[in-house]
């Protein structure tokens, strides 16, 4: 069963509690937290704080994507502020092994980020320490992008090394989801769906969590 992970890069900041709740009880799997440096990617977003207060108000499992430079700085601060799963960049580090090792050691899920223009082979060899692998489907930074098609050849191959060696990370996929896009995404072997706008800029967010799942079953 496909995953959905609501960004609420795309929420009514002065409003997260109630815009998390609203998932939640709309039929999210996940809430997805976008952190953002002003460096690695042109934007600033939430950073540890906003963990840290809203982990009390949900029950469903917080997917902290870092987007930031030298990610080994804040890992521990967002274990520690109750992140279940921190996503790191391969191109944020020059230790991407070591990164890996810190979040396992924090007992937080690992995630592993490539961009659109970053092939598998520079990750392959760090899948085995993977607990997710999210293919970035438009360029990190904004949301509210287009979908880049071409992305969707690296869920197939992510998919297919999955199986061949026996890995059992999600795969997940971000950036311009919808309805459409996210058929393509499953059938090539996408199993969590971040969306943002997709959900947030709908008068009904549950609806929209449910067209999703819908569309993809």
């Amino acid at each position: 069963m496909v995953k959905i992970a609501p960004s609420i890069l795309s929420a009514d900041f002065a409003n997260l509690k109630n815009e998390i709740q609203k998932v939640e009880n709309g039929g999210a799997d996940w809430i997805h937290i976008d952190t953002m440096d002003g460096h690695f990617v042109p934007n600033l977003s939430f950073g540890v704080p906003i963990v840290k207060s809203v982990r009390p108000h949900t029950q469903l499992p917080l997917d902290c994507h870092l987007m930031v430079e030298n990610p080994e700085n804040y890992i521990n601060d967002f274990a520690e502020a109750g992140a279940d799963i921190i996503s790191i960049h391969a191109e944020s580090t020059v230790h991407l092994h070591r990164a890996l090792q810190m979040i396992r050691t924090a007992d937080v899920k690992a995630g592993l980020v490539i961009n659109p223009a970053t092939p598998v082979s520079m990750i392959a060899d760090s899948l085995h320490m993977t607990d997710l692998v999210l293919v970035m489907t438009v360029n990190p930074g904004f949301g509210g992008q287009s979908f880049i098609k071409e992305t969707v050849s690296k869920i197939e191959q992510l998919a297919a090394l999955k199986e061949k060696h026996g890995y059992s990370y999600e795969i997940e996929v971000d950036g311009g989801i919808n309805d459409e896009t996210a058929k393509v995404c499953i059938e090539a072997g996408a199993t969590v769906l971040v969306a943002g706008s997709y959900v947030y800029g709908a008068s009904d967010a549950g609806q929209q969590i449910t067209n999703l799942k819908q569309s993809v079953n």
